[in-house]
């Protein structure tokens, strides 16, 4: 009999393994580790946050012993309690940032005149060492001509920092970029970027300091690539740039790694301009110049690859250092040697 009953047990137990049960425990599973990762990137009750992060593991495996209905709803209250701290963190314009994002950018119109406050233009001398300096700057729309993207590399193909600048025919020239705004202290995480722990911001700056930091300080790999955009667009697509800065300058909004990150922003302010198909190269985006160039954005009189040559800017500008330095409008001419122009094409009816 005692045979029998250990395994009449047995099968119980087996039936009990169902794929709805092992669906709702790798569920459990996932949403203790999202809450374990959250407490341990915020912290949010100091050191008294390791406690939850020794414990919560802790109880998640009692939950697979006797009588485990005591440490079920333990983890549960605790995991709710975790996600409901989360969903309550609130984004904010007032931390101790880093320099290179202290300032906001704000803008004022008269007809076709815009004036930005906080345009950026810090000499960087090595990537900790630099002289801040943020500017009031004077544009004309009516002389806005062209549009280029710029694609950062850092490490891995795949992954790179987009920007896009707009240039106008009296020389001037104006980056946007969409980035974290980090506070002292703080390094760039992909993983923090899906906990909330940045928030977003729209640095407006000379070419000069914000692509130069890249590909002669940083020494990451940056590529050029002049836009087929109309000019029209251009100028719609400048303004929502303002616009969108000016909204996070007055609500604050979360950076997310995956859905609100520097190329998703940037499709995002396009959408109501020109919509684009959907191209999983919008979240992988150092592939995003193959899709532009499978659109026709950039130009397909040549081939990707002649262009990612071409485009390569780092050794045309890299004899220039803090020791022998190059002013922003040279450093603007010289990336785009050898550079074929974009062709304008025409904004499509609606």
């Amino acid at each position: 009999m005692s045979a029998l009953r250990k395994h009449r047990s047995f099968f119980r137990s087996k039936r009990q393994t169902t794929p709805a049960s092992v669906a709702g425990k790798s569920l459990v599973a996932l949403w203790t580790a999202w809450g374990l990762t959250a407490v341990w990137l915020h912290k949010p009750i100091g050191a008294g946050s390791y406690a939850i992060i020794a414990l919560l593991p802790i109880i998640f495996l009692a939950t697979f012993y006797k009588k485990p209905k005591y440490a079920k709803a333990l983890l549960l209250i605790s995991l709710i309690i975790i996600t409901l701290w989360f969903v309550a963190m609130q984004p904010s314009n007032n931390r101790p940032w880093q320099d290179e994002v202290l300032q906001q950018l704000s803008y004022e119109q008269q007809g076709d005149i815009i004036t930005i406050n906080n345009v950026r233009n810090f000499d960087w001398l090595s990537e900790n060492d630099y002289i801040a300096n943020w500017q009031t700057r004077r544009y004309d729309l009516s002389k806005l001509q062209t549009l280029d993207l710029f694609v950062s590399i850092w490490d891995n193909e795949n992954i790179a920092h987009t920007l896009l600048s707009f240039g106008f025919s009296d020389g001037q020239r104006l980056v946007f970029s969409i980035e974290i705004r980090k506070e002292i202290g703080e390094d760039f995480s992909s993983i923090g970027g899906f906990f909330r722990q940045y928030e977003l911001t729209i640095v407006a700056a000379d070419e000069k300091d914000i692509i130069y930091t890249r590909s002669n300080v940083r020494n990451e790999r940056v590529y050029l690539y002049p836009l087929n955009y109309p000019k029209p667009y251009i100028r719609k697509l400048f303004m929502s740039y303002l616009q969108a800065a000016e909204a996070l300058k007055d609500t604050p909004a979360w950076y997310n790694t995956l859905t609100a990150n520097c190329t998703t922003e940037i499709f995002r302010l396009i959408k109501d301009i020109t919509p684009y198909p959907r191209d999983y190269r919008i979240l992988v985006s150092g592939r995003l110049p193959a899709y532009l160039h499978e659109l026709g954005v950039i130009n397909q009189q040549y081939s990707l690859q002649n262009w990612k040559e071409m485009a390569f800017i780092n050794p045309k500008v890299a004899a220039y250092s803090a020791k022998n330095p190059i002013s922003s409008q040279q450093f603007s001419q010289k990336i785009r040697e050898n550079l074929p122009p974009a062709t304008e094409p025409k904004p499509a009816k609606n």
